[in-house]
């Protein structure tokens, strides 16, 4: 009697499971793709993402799309003759509220069939929109049904979407007599376009659901059956049930063609299995590929022999590498005891021809943009930084920065919009380095301003002229206020006025507050005075300056802050977002709306940031 009960308690532990087992299934399993293998699964209703595995190994990497949640969806009504009169009306009825139902992400399009099909909407429409659209709908005034050009049509719009998730709802009373494609064309069509069909038929006295049940089938779809019109609602409700269970599942498979997989999909309390045979072998698909190659090359044996030829060619390209080296190394021992002069008379002739060649280009870009005013002003900008380039070479560098960045984006497969960014931002690095460059360097001239202006006071106190003065700011200063009073002595012994030469030193270092002091020296020297005192008063004026600046500086520091949070915090958001949940941030990236949106976010930053830079800056 115990062992009864106890197994009475086993075999009701067993069914609840055996219950939810049931409720999941794996409905289909396209594998034309290869070797991207996409699966429709069947989850219980309220059940979490699904596990996958591929002969008992968990797919790590897998795609995941509850169609319930966001999808793409052709809804192809047949308005032939057969259905005039009542039932066109409920089953257009039918798709009005099934297109009411849909979310708020979803995309509804409507494709009618009758001698011919016909888009109704656009590529991205909304459920309030497709409901609109076939309010008026009417039966075609010419004899025929074109139920596969139909969904040829639905599944070339679906390939058109972004969305991953995407099914065809077809809804007909009668077989296909006027189409252009065939029961096969429809078939790989919505395979090409990794869409699921749902057939419902209207049972009539002429109407044969096979063709139906086989769209359905080869797809990962589901057919049903009305037998009057006025069933549709109810149907189109079962289908919007079932469509919130339906998982599409896409993984790239390491199995070779011809190898048979077993697949298991699974939730917390259902889980779902099924095991298929790549089509074809790995012969036969080389063949098809290629028939230049034979057949066993692709078995082990083949990849035996083209791993051992590929390690030979790699160690005999190494051999000759290192070859190679030990010549040079020879070479270079010995070229200082014989025929020196030919050897590096050669290698000087190298060096000269590339040279040679690199001038003339950097030459050609700068007889471009001579006349450009935002290349004179990069000109600039290079000489205040202090760096030993040419304007033709800076714009080099960022057109091989940008290329680069656009090159790596692009082989990664990044949004066309993404590319054109960071391409944009490897035109502009090298050009902002540059930048940062000059205001470090502008900021430690400013820095030693004063004290170099008391030096020349010093100078001229003990009884030295300006050009000895300017001579022991050379000699005692530091960088890079020595290096460009060193210059401006140069342009005075090459013949330059004193004064345009430090016109020129204050136009080229470009702060203010040395233009402020040359401008009084020049007066100064002009009506005459004593320099000495002049220049203990513009110090000072100078020293009080960058503390007013400075201390501004520190009360303007939390705006600023403010200012690069506000900036910085979209791009943050959307950067998290799209790492937690790319579907979401899908259609943002991947759509022309979601393009309009980030170039109008973008310019809408940039015009934030300019304002709030405008108010939390100050120019003394």
């Amino acid at each position: 009697m115990k062992r009864a009960v106890l197994v009475v308690a086993a075999v009701a532990a067993l069914l609840p499971a055996a219950a939810t087992s049931a409720t999941s299934r794996i409905q289909a399993v396209d594998t034309t793709g290869f070797p991207s293998v996409r699966i429709t699964y069947v989850a219980p209703l309220g059940s979490g993402t699904p596990r996958l595995t591929e002969n008992g190994h968990p797919v790590t990497s897998y795609q995941a799309v509850n169609l319930g949640r966001t999808k793409s969806v052709m809804v192809a009504i047949d308005r032939s003759q057969s259905m005039k009169g009542r039932p066109l009306a409920n089953a257009v009825s039918a798709v009005q509220q099934f297109a009411a139902s849909a979310g708020a992400s979803d995309h509804v399009g409507v494709v009618v069939f009758g001698r011919s099909a016909v888009s109704l909407t656009r590529l991205a429409t909304s459920g309030a929109e497709a409901r609109d659209q076939i309010a008026g709908l009417t039966v075609d005034s010419k004899a025929g049904t074109a139920l596969y050009d139909a969904i040829v049509l639905s599944a070339d719009r679906l390939g058109q979407d972004p969305r991953p998730g995407r099914a065809i709802v077809v809804v007909s009373d009668g077989a296909d007599v006027s189409s252009t494609h065939s029961l096969s064309d429809a078939v790989k069509a919505a395979q090409h376009a990794h869409a699921a069909i749902y057939t419902i038929g209207i049972a009539g006295p002429d109407f044969t659901s096979d063709a139906l049940r086989q769209l359905a089938s080869e797809t990962g779809g589901s057919y049903r059956q009305a037998s009057s019109s006025s069933q549709l609602a109810q149907t189109y409700t079962q289908l919007r049930d079932e469509l919130a269970r339906t998982w599409q599942l896409s993984y790239l498979t390491s199995a070779r063609p011809g190898q048979q997989i077993s697949l298991a999909a699974s939730t917390q309390h259902a889980v779902a299995r099924s095991t298929i045979t790549l089509a074809g072998s790995s012969g036969q698909a080389a063949q098809t590929a290629n028939g230049l190659i034979p057949s066993p090359a692709y078995g082990g044996v083949g990849t035996l022999l083209i791993g051992l030829a590929v390690g030979a060619l790699i160690l005999l390209s190494c051999g000759f590498w290192f070859a190679a080296q030990r010549d040079n190394r020879l070479k270079r021992r010995i070229e200082p005891h014989i025929a020196g002069s030919q050897v590096k008379g050669a290698k000087a002739r190298r060096q000269e021809a590339r040279a040679a060649t690199r001038t003339r280009f950097i030459d050609s870009i700068e007889n471009i943009f001579a006349d450009v005013k935002q290349f004179k002003r990069l000109e600039q900008l290079i000489e205040r930084a202090d760096l030993p380039l040419r304007p033709g070479e800076l714009l080099a560098i960022c057109a091989g920065c940008g290329f680069g960045l656009g090159l790596i984006a692009a082989v990664l497969a990044f949004p066309a919009l993404l590319i054109l960014i960071l391409m944009g931002v490897g035109v502009t690095l090298p050009i902002s380095y540059v930048a940062w460059k000059a205001r470090g360097r502008l900021r430690r001239f400013e820095n030693q301003l004063p004290d170099l202006l008391i030096t020349l006071a010093a100078s001229l106190k003990a009884g030295h002229s300006f050009r000895q003065g300017i001579q022991s700011v050379v000699e005692e200063g530091a960088e890079p206020a020595a290096d460009e009073f060193q210059r401006v002595l140069s342009e005075t012994q090459l013949g330059k006025p004193m004064d345009d030469a430090l016109a020129h030193m204050a136009e080229r270092v470009g702060s203010s507050n040395l233009t402020f002091v040359i401008t009084a020296v020049t007066i100064q020297r002009q009506i005459g005075g004593s320099l000495a005192g002049l220049f203990d008063m513009v110090a000072e004026t100078v020293r009080q300056r960058q503390q007013f600046a400075r201390k501004v500086r520190s009360l303007t520091a939390m705006g600023r802050m403010s200012a690069y949070v506000l900036v910085g915090l979209p791009f943050f958001m959307a950067a998290i977002v799209t790492l937690m949940n790319p579907t979401y941030m899908s259609p943002l990236w991947h759509t022309g709306p979601g393009h309009t949106m980030v170039i109008s976010g973008l310019v809408m930053i940039g015009l934030g940031s300019l304002m709030l830079r405008k108010i939390a800056s100050f120019r003394g």
